[in-house]
């Protein structure tokens, strides 16, 4: 990848330390003791005091960078209730020293002077929905700061008659360059009185001015007009967060890369392919969305939210994102129907549960349950089952699981008994689903009926096609069930033996459940046994092989292709500029040759 911070340098307005997972251990000049003295005089400690340290320490509840991203486009969805209609998150330049600067603006309702101190103190939520995103007050402090040191917010709302913009600074390097104990965010407000811009003053003017200087020492921007020229391209409402001073790696990069691709942002220290591949499995890895999105942004935000929001449009560096849905690629695709048991007296819970084969499968060993809560993923390609087991290979699933509560940076669950008891039951599902649709995809299956038509089938035609329909065949002479038509329900209240009667609910173990508990053991023994089923025909994947080979060959023409057409039209371009030149130099030389022959003889 290309070099992103070589005209970055260390100053007085950044940090001595710019890798985010050291910044917190590096020192900064402390505090007088007259200052504390002093604050002790004034009554300064008549409120807990949170030291600047804090925001890093708060930040590093992000251990990925995508994560943090993925909480400031939450506050984004969370405003389709206020109207907005777009979240864009964009690359920009921070004029005093060129660096770049992460950038996210959406139209949505914006925050008035009261809601955007709310936003930047600790703690606080006025999300009490069901269904919004963010709920612990927390998300903007360690998103903003997990990226960059330093954020400025610009907000405009309407509230009433009341038209007024509001600008907030959090600035770690601000706290620690200039030795404060306790956090403090200068705020600026205006008010447009019939399109004029006034400021809006809520302590004294000193106050106000004081802000004004920290701001325009400290921010990006180098005058009050500057900073006024930010909300030119924010509609009638909205907000825009703008985070600059962002962190870098070990090697003295940028995290974020913003040079590889115009249309993406990309982590720099990306996951490489696994290695034991041949050289068309590492591709095909390398472009599988569970591989991409833990580096490319674009990627990520595709699957980042289970159901499409219409009317709203995620842009990222100037492009759509496309909405992806998993469920949608799977392969003999079934569904599942999930009941826990969230409490003794709680209404019954449904949860479903798409099941089935990448569609890649089985050339790729691609597998795991994408976990959504509220419509936001938590855990992409969650890994239910030991991942050197050859039972559950490209088994792939999503489910939408409300009833238990995600952790703080949104990237897992709590780990709750009840969490535990979805975690075991996604393994029983997959292990069934394996166990009754493995020979679709070249596997021997294994049922021993089924193992037994599937050989005589075998022994009839040899390809891949007849034995997936004797199988059909097969299900139709044993009586099985066809999934496709009805889906399967697991019910955690039959597991358990719960029951409810006149007296109350109590626990009664009859024989199902006990017969259900057997099952489960045999389930977790099949974790661990590897058996020697899981073969695959050789004459079916080398033929699914080809044809992955003849895609991607057709992908490399198609790509060379648009190289080339860019090629041209850059040229063409170059072209047209030069005769446009040409003729406007001809012209000038016209007109003075005219202007010449007009001149009367001396």
């Amino acid at each position: 990848m290309t070099g992103g911070a070589g005209d970055i340098g260390s100053g007085p307005r950044s940090l001595d330390c710019r890798s985010f997972w050291k910044a917190g251990a590096s020192e900064a000049p402390s505090a007088p003791a007259r200052e504390f003295h002093d604050a002790l005089e004034t009554g300064d400690f008549d409120r807990a005091r949170v030291h600047p340290k804090f925001l890093h320490t708060n930040a590093t509840s992000h251990k990925w960078a995508f994560g943090a991203i993925a909480e400031l486009l939450d506050n984004a969805v969370d405003e389709i209730s206020n109207g907005a209609t777009y979240v864009k998150v964009d690359k920009s330049v921070n004029s005093k020293d060129n660096s770049p600067m992460l950038v996210f603006q959406d139209d949505g309702g914006g925050m008035d002077p009261e809601g955007v101190r709310k936003c930047m103190s600790l703690g606080f939520s006025t999300k009490k929905s069901k269904t919004t995103i963010g709920q612990y007050g927390n998300g903007f402090k360690t998103s903003t700061m997990r990226l960059g040191a330093d954020a400025v917010v610009f907000t405009r709302a309407i509230r009433g008659s009341n038209v007024t913009l509001s600008v907030g600074l959090l600035s770690y390097t601000f706290l620690r360059k200039t030795a404060k104990d306790d956090i403090v965010v200068p705020m600026l407000d205006f008010q447009d009185q019939d399109g004029n811009i006034v400021p809006l003053l809520y302590g004294s003017q000193g106050d106000w001015d004081s802000s004004l200087k920290i701001m325009l020492d400290w921010s990006p921007f180098s005058s009050k007009e500057e900073l006024l020229q930010q909300f030119e391209d924010i509609d009638s409402h909205g907000t825009k967060v703008v985070i600059y001073n962002l962190w870098m790696n070990d090697d003295g990069l940028l995290e974020l890369d913003f040079d590889d691709d115009d249309e993406d942002i990309l982590l720099r220290d990306q996951a490489k392919a696994s290695g034991g591949l041949t050289k068309i499995q590492k591709e095909v890895i390398q472009q599988h969305i569970s591989h991409r999105l833990r580096f490319s942004l674009r990627a990520y935000t595709s699957i980042l939210y289970l159901k499409k929001y219409e009317n709203f449009q995620i842009i990222l560096r100037g492009k759509p994102v496309e909405h992806i849905s998993v469920a949608n690629d799977l392969k003999f695709k079934k569904v599942v129907t999930y009941k826990p048991q969230v409490t003794h007296d709680s209404q019954v819970v449904s949860v479903r549960v798409d099941i089935g084969f990448a569609k890649e499968a089985p050339v790729l060993g691609i597998f795991g349950m994408n976990v959504y809560h509220k419509n936001r993923l938590i855990m992409p390609y969650w890994k239910v089952l030991q991942e050197g087991s050859s039972r559950g290979r490209s088994v792939v699933g999503v489910l939408e699981a409300n009833f238990i509560e995600p952790a703080h940076d949104k990237q897992d669950f709590e780990r709750t008994p009840l969490f535990i008891r979805l975690e075991t039951k996604l393994r029983q599902i997959i292990i069934d689903y394996w166990k009754e649709r493995c020979h679709l995809i070249g596997y021997q299956p294994m049922d021993p009926q089924v193992k037994s038509q599937y050989k005589d089938g075998r022994k009839d035609s040899g390809g891949p096609g007849p034995k997936v329909q004797q199988k059909s065949s097969t299900d139709q002479r044993i009586g099985r069930r066809s999934s496709n038509l009805l889906p399967e329900t697991y019910d955690d209240a039959a597991a358990m033996g719960l029951t409810a009667n006149g007296a109350g609910s109590g626990l009664q173990f009859f024989g199902q459940a006990q017969e259900n508990s057997m099952n489960s053991a045999a389930l977790e023994e099949d974790l661990v046994e590897t058996g020697s089923h899981g073969v695959l025909d050789s004459n079916f994947v080398e033929k699914l092989s080809e044809e992955n080979i003849s895609l991607f060959t057709r992908r490399e023409e198609l790509r060379q292709r648009d190289t080339e057409l860019k090629q041209t039209i850059g040229q063409l371009e170059h072209e047209l500029a030069e005769t446009k030149r040409k003729c406007s130099q001809l012209s000038t030389e016209l007109q003075a040759r005219k202007s010449q022959q007009q001149l009367p003889y001396m």
